[in-house]
């Protein structure tokens, strides 16, 4: 009888709403401290506000790179901890290997960007975002020097000159004693255009 009577007294209530899926970010005290580094570094940036955008993309402690000494175009706001790492790279990895090996300065590294509302390649649903949905990631697509030159991921990766190819090669080693995660064109076809830099605190590097 009671299963009866629940039976007909059964009200229709929609379906509760999806939990949205927020980003935790870095803390505060961890967001303070990464400002002191880049200013130790002598980086000049601009803190941005926190903004949560989407289900599992956020901009959380970032920041926009305005000076790191080594020009870099087409970069956005980037989390704190991943502009530091990039930040070193890029003036005591990138430039100094450029004029070592290839014996010219280095004038601009070009970046695909940071920041995009996007899942890992492949893969479905908030849970599998890329690091790019959080700012933590950029990815690399060429080397400007100074005489002209030009060095692309997708045209120099196999390069019939050793030289750049070793370039390459050492840019990439240097990346991977700096970030988590170092993807490349030997990565896979997703990565045949440009180096995935990820200050994540894994160690993948390939």
């Amino acid at each position: 009888m009671a299963l009866a009577l629940a039976a007909c007294g059964r009200v229709e209530r929609p379906a509760p709403e999806a939990p949205r899926a927020e980003v935790a970010g870095p803390s505060l005290r961890e967001t303070a401290q990464c400002h002191a580094d880049l200013r130790a570094l002598g980086v000049d940036f601009q803190p941005l506000p926190d903004r949560q955008i989407a289900p599992g993309c956020a901009l959380s402690g970032t920041v926009k790179l305005l000076d790191i000494g080594v020009p870099t175009a087409n970069l956005g706001a980037v989390r704190c901890g991943e502009a530091r790492a990039y930040a070193a790279w890029a003036r005591n990895g990138v430039a100094p290997a450029a004029y070592q090996i290839l014996g010219s300065q280095l004038s601009r590294v070009v970046s695909m960007g940071s920041y995009a509302c996007r899942n890992t390649v492949g893969t479905a649903g908030p849970a599998r975002r890329s690091g790019h949905a959080i700012a933590n990631a950029i990815d690399i697509a060429a080397f400007e020097l100074k005489d002209g030159r030009r060095i692309s991921i997708l045209s120099d990766w196999n390069s019939p000159d050793p030289q750049v190819r070793r370039f390459l090669a050492t840019v990439r080693t240097s990346a991977c004693r700096r970030f988590g995660t170092v993807l490349s064109p030997d990565y896979n076809e997703a990565h045949r255009d440009h180096l995935h830099l990820e200050d994540d605190g894994k160690a993948f590097c390939r």
